[in-house]
């Protein structure tokens, strides 16, 4: 058997396995020393501390403002027609011929209607004719002498198929109420003939005039 040559290859096997784990030994080492220094600088960089800021989510959308109420006019206030007040025309008093009185010294005379020509169509209505004048003369009142009142009388008078009158009316004062009295107390005292149509009495109207003037 050859010893020499066993020996120097069973040196070489396990020269090269202790080559081999020395390399593993050199590797091992290598890696610990690099992570230990790694852990060694890691340890010593500072450490950072940074605040996160709560991310807020963004307000609602501001809701729109509401419209502006509706302004309305107001009614107009209400303001009442203006009141009208119709004055209803003064009616002359009608005074029935009832009183008498003494005669006076002034004349009265049915006023006359102005010349007519020839009548064309219907014939005029009947005309009254006084037949005592005598008894139509007023008394000048006494407190109208003293006040030297005078003035015209302008009267219209109704009278009856019967000759009598009816009703009597002052057309146109003289301006004093005692003067218009007398007037028509005058008058009273007259007696009518009645208007005639168709061979008939009727009744008719008439004016007549007085003109009360004291004597100079």
């Amino acid at each position: 058997m050859d010893f020499s040559n066993n020996e120097v290859s069973f040196g070489r096997r396990y020269g090269g396995i202790g080559i081999v784990v020395l390399l593993h030994v050199l590797v091992a080492y290598a890696v610990v020393s690099g992570l230990a220094h790694q852990m060694i600088d890691a340890i010593k960089k500072p450490v950072e501390t940074k605040i996160i800021e709560e991310v807020k989510p963004p307000p609602p959308p501001e809701a729109p403002p509401p419209p502006p109420p509706k302004m309305t006019a107001p009614p107009p206030p209400f303001i009442p027609p203006p009141e009208v007040n119709i004055t209803p025309p003064v009616q002359q008093n009608v005074i029935s011929a009832t009183s008498s009185v003494a005669p006076a010294h002034q004349d009265f005379r049915p006023s006359q209607p102005p010349a007519q020509a020839a009548p064309v169509g219907p014939p005029a209505p009947p005309i009254a004719a006084i037949s005592d004048l005598n008894a139509c003369k007023p008394e000048y009142p006494r407190a109208s002498m003293l006040a030297e009142e005078t003035g015209l009388v302008t009267l219209q008078f109704v009278i009856g198929a019967d000759g009598q009158i009816v009703s009597v009316t002052v057309l146109k004062s003289s301006g004093f109420k005692n003067l218009d009295k007398a007037t028509i107390n005058g008058l009273s005292r007259c007696k009518f003939k009645p208007g005639y149509k168709d061979g008939k009495p009727v009744q008719s109207t008439m004016t007549a005039q007085w003109n009360w003037k004291l004597d100079e």
